[in-house]
Formats: C-alpha cells, sequence, structure tokens
C-alpha cells in the first residue's frame, strides 16, 4: 500500500472510527486509541495515539490484509495544505527517517488542521 518510491496516493475520505477500530483491534497495543481514520474503497490509513497503520486490503475476499505502521517518532517533518473554495482536497505530506515522503489527498470537507494538531502533539 505504501509506494516510498512514488509518494502519490490516492484520495482518502473519513472513516468511522468504530469501523477502524474493527479492522486493527487485533494489532491495537493497550492503551492505544483511534484518533481519526480514512479510507479508499477497500484501504485504510488510520491515525492512532502512537502511530500510523495503513491496511492494505487485498485478494478478491479481502481477507488478506497488509499492515504498515509508522511510528510518530519516525517523522521527521510534515506539512499540510488546507482545501480552497474550489479545490475541495486537503494535502498532508509526511517525511520518514530513512524511507521517504508519504503524499495524502483528503476528499471532502475535513479539517485537515486536527491532523497538523496531532502530529505535532506526537512528533514535536
Amino acid at each position: 500500500m505504501i509506494d516510498f518510491i512514488n509518494p502519490e496516493y490516492i484520495k482518502l475520505s473519513m472513516m468511522n472510527s468504530n469501523e477502524a477500530e474493527e479492522v486493527i483491534k487485533p494489532i491495537l497495543v493497550p492503551n492505544e486509541k483511534i484518533e481519526v481514520a480514512f479510507r479508499t474503497v477497500r484501504d485504510k490509513v488510520i491515525f492512532t495515539s502512537k502511530r500510523i497503520i495503513t491496511v492494505n486490503i487485498q485478494g478478491v475476499s479481502g481477507k488478506r490484509k497488509d499492515y504498515t505502521t509508522i511510528p510518530y517518532g519516525r517523522i521527521q517533518a510534515f506539512s499540510v495544505q488546507t482545501s480552497g473554495t474550489f479545490d475541495l482536497e486537503s494535502e498532508l505530506n509526511i517525511w520518514i527517517s530513512s524511507v521517504g515522503k508519504l503524499h495524502f489527498e483528503i476528499s471532502g470537507r475535513y479539517d485537515v488542521q486536527n491532523i497538523n494538531r496531532l502530529l505535532s502533539e506526537y512528533v514535536l
């Protein structure tokens, strides 16, 4: 799911936290909570209180899943671009040490400044 060679990413939309918990419940550690969650058609990007988790749903049945964890401590820098009047997508760029850059586009009216505050709290 995360392609560090080609950092362009499919547009994400908001996802219900209860649905996100069902997907990642087996890998959550004690006292870890979901802060915000996004989805594509099948894949998920979930920001928790400890890390960013991406879930790549594979196969026809969707039973095969690839989980990638990005600890907040590995993030070197991030940038947030808010949506405009006509451009409704917000953008989030994250640079991860020794790995590369991730680019997320968030569609809809989600206030991306919430992610800015979240990353600031956990990264700084």
